[in-house]
């Protein structure tokens, strides 16, 4: 009987021990699921890679490359968080990756050029190339799971990663950015949702606002898959109801579990709880010295040089010459006159939001608004000054350099670079994001119509607008690093009669490379309704014009040889009232200075 019990408690020590063992090797660690997600996704290509080579019917082709991005955007969180230049040549566009400074480019790889091989219509005569990029799509399978075998990912990075995924799904995942043939981005993005509870476990599983979030998570995918439809799909209500909630909930959960923001120099700031905080962009992300960080009195100096005719060689012309306050910082001209009344090539930009890219003209010639107030100044034809010259006058100014001392505490006295850094600071300081869009996204539902919700919807699905202009900066600016700002080649015609292309060559005059003849940067849509004429020479006066243009698929829509247009080309298809409510809705992200009562 004493020998029984013994056995019995035996038993039950080596079942305690058993179940323990069972409960810890069910436990993995962040790392450890981002590689079975990894090798999921590997067995997924080679499944994909050999329909290909057995010549399977098309169909099975395109839905087995369905399940393959799905399987990669279990990951996508974190591929694209530690290792963006990879990420960039597995899921980026089909475009040529190129870098002016070297003058070269890089042929673009990844589910995208695999997305234009396969759809709309896949034959054998891509399949050598297809089967070309499943081999390198491979590699960086396995050169990811590398690095995640190496690095250490601590809650910190964990946080950021996923909240920057949120931000990722708001402004590229639901616009089609990452699928625009297949417009398969709305079952993907519910997908790449999956990871943010199951990430935030591994931190505290106990956490009730995880529970929270794992229903938000949970009814989001549900969302997502009963309506799959790309055009039809509701973005308003999903990142008002869903995206930002969750978002909220993300921070929330940092917070209750005291994780620190991750330190970095990012244009979006780690205390931003949603994309769309009014404070959610540090315009110091943009600057390239800490010398030259904002500050309300660099601001205010900056103003009166802005306004300072002195600037000019004639003192006939100050930076507001050109840039209108009352117009959003424009002109109203289809392209500036010179100091001469000539004409000038170009359209005078609004410096509104200005300061949220990494390039500055048309021609994105100049990185910074440091180089880009000095180009004007000294150009001969805008303001033909001098900074040398400006420098000895302000020296001699008693009024500016009690500003500059002001500005500058740490100088003795006024210098060069310090007025380039003044007026920048000026136009760093005008962004508002007070728009009525601003107001709707921020939880007040009665500040867009029906019509300028469905103008949204279009503008971020149909209409392909959000996948050059960015939500919520709407200008070039890629999201959610912001450390690039793109430009594009759009074939804009050379007057309204639409009969010829423009000469101007854009980016091609300083960087000769075939890829840039005709590339322009893509400006902000923000105060579109106040900045016409629009495009980089005027063409066009009205919001509905460029509407009609972009219907019509560009340039090359229109019968222009473009070859290296990266808009696509094909027909929208809106038909009138779309194209109003797309007009509408652009109107709504007019800054509140410039709405009329």
């Amino acid at each position: 009987m004493i020998q029984l019990k013994h056995f019995t408690s035996l038993l039950v020590l080596l079942f305690l021990v058993s179940s323990c063992k069972e409960n810890q090797a069910v436990k993995t660690t962040v790392k450890q699921d981002l590689i079975i997600d990894l090798n999921k996704l590997d067995n997924e290509i080679i499944q994909f890679q050999k329909l290909v080579t057995e010549n399977k019917a098309p169909a099975a082709i395109v839905e087995q490359f369905k399940k393959s991005r799905l399987a990669y955007k279990k990951a996508e969180w974190a591929i694209e968080y530690f290792i963006p230049e990879t990420a960039r040549f597995m899921n980026g566009p089909a475009l040529d990756e190129m870098e002016l400074e070297e003058n070269r480019s890089f042929e673009p790889h990844g589910f995208q050029v695999m997305e234009e091989l396969i759809y709309p219509e896949y034959n054998s005569k891509n399949k050598e190339d297809l089967i070309r990029e499943l081999k390198i799509f491979m590699s960086n399978i396995k050169q990811v799971k590398s690095t995640f075998e190496v690095i250490t990912i601590s809650d910190d990075y964990i946080l950021d990663g996923i909240q920057q995924n949120v931000f990722r799904v708001i402004a590229l995942g639901i616009t089609g950015f990452d699928s625009p043939i297949l417009q398969s981005s709305i079952p993907e993005a519910g997908t790449s949702l999956t990871g943010i509870p199951k990430a935030l476990e591994k931190i505290n599983a106990d956490n009730t606002t995880l529970s929270d979030l794992k229903k938000l998570t949970q009814e989001a995918q549900k969302y997502c898959t009963a309506n799959t439809n790309f055009n039809s799909f509701n973005r308003a209500v999903f990142i008002t109801k869903y995206l930002n909630p969750i978002s909220k909930k993300i921070k929330a959960f940092q917070q209750e579990e005291k994780i620190k923001n991750v330190k970095k120099s990012s244009p979006l700031k780690p205390t931003a709880i949603t994309l769309f905080d009014k404070d959610a962009f540090d315009v110091n992300g943009f600057v390239l010295s800490e010398a030259y960080n904002f500050t309300i009195d660099k601001a205010v100096l900056g103003e009166k040089l802005f306004y300072d005719k002195s600037l000019s060689k004639n003192s006939d012309r100050s930076c507001a010459t050109c840039h209108h306050p009352e117009k959003a910082f424009t002109d109203g001209l289809k392209t500036n006159l010179s100091l001469k009344g000539s004409n000038l090539m170009r359209n005078t930009p609004t410096l509104t939001y200005a300061s949220l890219q990494n390039a500055q003209f048309w021609d994105m010639r100049q990185l910074d608004l440091e180089k880009q107030s000095v180009d004007v100044i000294e150009n001969t034809d805008e303001m033909h000054g001098s900074l040398k010259n400006i420098h000895a006058q302000v020296l001699l100014d008693a009024a500016y350099i009690k500003l500059f001392k002001k500005a500058y505490p740490k100088t003795a006295k006024p210098e060069a670079w310090q007025i380039q850094n003044a007026i920048a600071s000026y136009v760093r300081s005008l962004n508002a994001f007070d728009s009525r869009f601003d107001d709707y996204m921020r939880g007040q539902e009665n500040k867009l119509t029906d019509q300028e919700i469905e103008g949204m919807n279009l503008f971020m699905g149909k209409a392909k607008c959000a996948t050059c202009h960015f939500t919520p900066l709407f200008n070039g600016t890629v999201p959610p690093n912001y450390a690039k700002t793109e430009h594009e080649v759009i074939g804009t015609p050379k007057d309204a009669s639409g009969k010829a292309l423009s000469p101007d060559t854009g980016r091609y005059l300083y960087n000769k490379m075939p890829q840039l003849i005709g590339a322009f940067k893509t400006p902000t849509v923000r105060n579109s309704a106040v900045t016409g004429p629009y495009m980089h020479n005027g063409v066009f006066k009205t919001l509905e014009e460029v509407v009609d243009f972009y219907n019509k698929g560009g340039g090359k829509g229109l019968g222009y040889a473009v070859d290296n247009q990266t808009l696509p080309f094909d027909e929208l298809k809106l038909n009138k009232k779309e194209e109003q409510s797309l007009v509408a809705f652009m109107k709504t992200l007019t800054d509140k200075r410039y709405q009329k009562n």
